[in-house]
């Protein structure tokens, strides 16, 4: 499983010109899953994104989670970060995962974000998005739930 965390101001994002999920203050998270992914896969993305510690404390410093400044996750499904480069010029997607199952692992994601009372806001799986957002920093992170990097 892999992410792209971005710290945003606020986003949002929409289908067909409809606000299908938006937030103010906190995470947008790009969720990738791969084949072969599982619950465990899940809970590690889970700790690690409502854990990681990446909002200025009182002194600037990045020292606060998602969980203490009390914000929000936009959570948006993105097979393509999974795609594979390294041969030609056009991605190869192999490696991302079945449809069914991966649905199933991205929506225990954003049920695993909630559990730490937090809004969570979604896409839809498998629609055509538009995602808008202010990122602040800019910080973003990439996360990899088999640590390949």
């Amino acid at each position: 499983m892999r992410a792209v965390v971005q710290r945003i101001k606020k986003g949002s994002v929409s289908i067909d010109q409809k606000i299908t999920g938006s937030i103010e203050y906190g995470l947008l998270v790009y969720l990738g899953v791969e084949d072969g992914d599982t619950e465990k896969d899940v809970h590690y993305m889970v700790e690690k994104i409502c854990n990681l510690r990446i909002f200025e404390d009182e002194q600037g410093k990045m020292n606060r989670s998602v969980i203490d400044v009390q914000a929000g996750i936009l959570g948006i499904s993105q097979f393509t970060l999974l795609g594979d480069c390294r041969k030609g010029r056009r991605p190869n997607f192999t490696r991302a995962g079945e449809p069914i199952a991966a649905n199933h692992l991205y929506e225990g994601f954003l049920e695993g974000c909630k559990g730490y009372d937090l809004q969570v806001a979604s896409g839809v799986f498998q629609e055509h998005m538009m995602v808008s957002s202010i990122n602040d920093g800019p910080v973003t992170i990439l996360i990899d739930s088999k640590k390949n990097f």
